[in-house]
């Protein structure tokens, strides 16, 4: 990879974890939606691990696997409960995230974490 792709790569993944609305300019322009970074971490893992409901929602408009796992098996559901972002797990149920993939799954992090808020939300979402 050459010195300006790997730049832009760097680029976005900071777009995603400041949730900069101008990483959804990028997508549309090209830029792949699944992109990784060194740790296997996706532009929507990062996004729901810094809480930015609105970009989660716009990289599932455009694609972004929910169930994808990085390096260490970690969702991007499990992140957004670690983030206590109820946007954002609610948008990655409704983009069909499984609550029980990845490890911890998103269950076994609100339980690690002692998220009661989070589990909350994740049973709300799934009895509706």
């Amino acid at each position: 990879m050459d010195d300006q792709a790997v730049e832009l790569a760097h680029r976005m993944f900071d777009l995603a974890r400041s949730g900069d609305g101008q990483l959804i300019s990028y997508l549309d322009a090209g830029v792949p939606v699944e992109i990784t970074d060194p740790k296997g971490d996706t532009l929507l893992i990062l996004a729901s691990y810094h809480g930015h409901p609105g970009v989660v929602s716009a990289l599932l408009e455009r694609g972004a696997d929910p169930d994808r796992t990085n390096d260490r098996g970690q969702t991007a559901i499990a992140a957004a409960l670690f983030a206590r972002s109820a946007e954002a797990v609610t948008a990655l149920l409704d983009a069909g995230a499984d609550p029980h993939h990845g490890s911890p799954s998103a269950w076994a992090t609100v339980e690690h974490f002692d998220l009661p808020d989070m589990r909350a939300v994740l049973e709300k979402t799934l009895d509706s």
